[in-house]
């Protein structure tokens, strides 16, 4: 998250736990405070970073943005 002051990394961090909210957490039910962290986990690790589409990076995962990078720089 952003320092005090800098409303433009916060605005990033705010769409972030937005779509975490509308895609994994709102409606569900957790039976415990394990399982809500296991279920947040999968959905960042298996989901978010590696196969969602993010517009902000051309219409590809995070992952596949860090490939892309990592090939041009050799």
């Amino acid at each position: 998250m952003s320092s005090k002051g800098s409303c433009y990394d916060n605005a990033a961090m705010e769409s972030f736990f937005s779509t975490l909210k509308r895609e994994c957490v709102r409606g569900k039910i957790y039976k415990d405070v394990k399982d809500a962290e296991n279920e947040i986990f999968n959905y960042i690790e298996c989901y978010y970073n590696t196969k969602r589409r993010h517009s902000t990076l051309g219409y590809v995962s995070p992952t596949k943005f860090e490939e892309k990078c990592q090939k041009s720089l050799y």
